[in-house]
């Protein structure tokens, strides 16, 4: 099984309270959200593994038996163009849970009319595999959001 840690320090929220119905929906996969502290920070890693996808505002880290976590920072943060985020890692490098891949900050994405809230996703996953998910809550950065099956 595969623990999950949260990339970000802040508040779980779980998916149902996300501003977005693909992910409100679960549509992409199931798993929690984080409302983050609004001050500058960086994103981990929530497992080990390879970077597979790595954009400003989301990445994708497979661990080793091929289960795909996605962090999206923010909600339509796509449409920042990058702006306010500082990728610190590369597509195919191996991270180590804990380990920071993109540095930015939630305020600002507020500050500019997007949602700094973040999903964290089990990739390809169904419900019943995830055990203990966590929707309410402190959270630091690290600590478990949900265990995968």
């Amino acid at each position: 099984m595969t623990s999950v840690t949260s990339p970000l320090a802040g508040r779980a929220i779980g998916l149902a309270a996300v501003p977005d119905p693909v992910f409100s929906g679960a549509m992409v996969g199931p798993g929690t959200a984080i409302d983050p502290v609004r001050e500058a920070s960086e994103a981990v890693s929530p497992v080990d593994g390879v970077i597979v996808s790595l954009h400003p505002h989301a990445y994708v880290v497979v661990d080793s038996e091929g289960h795909g976590v996605l962090t999206h920072l923010g909600i339509d943060t796509v449409q920042l163009n990058g702006e306010g985020f500082e990728l610190l890692v590369n597509k195919g490098d191996t991270v180590t849970r804990g380990q920071a891949v993109i540095r930015w900050n939630p305020a600002a994405v507020e500050a500019a009319g997007k949602s700094p809230i973040c999903p964290v996703v089990a990739l390809e996953a169904t419900a019943d595999s995830l055990t203990d998910v966590v929707e309410t809550g402190d959270m630091k950065a690290g600590d478990v959001l949900f265990g995968w099956q």
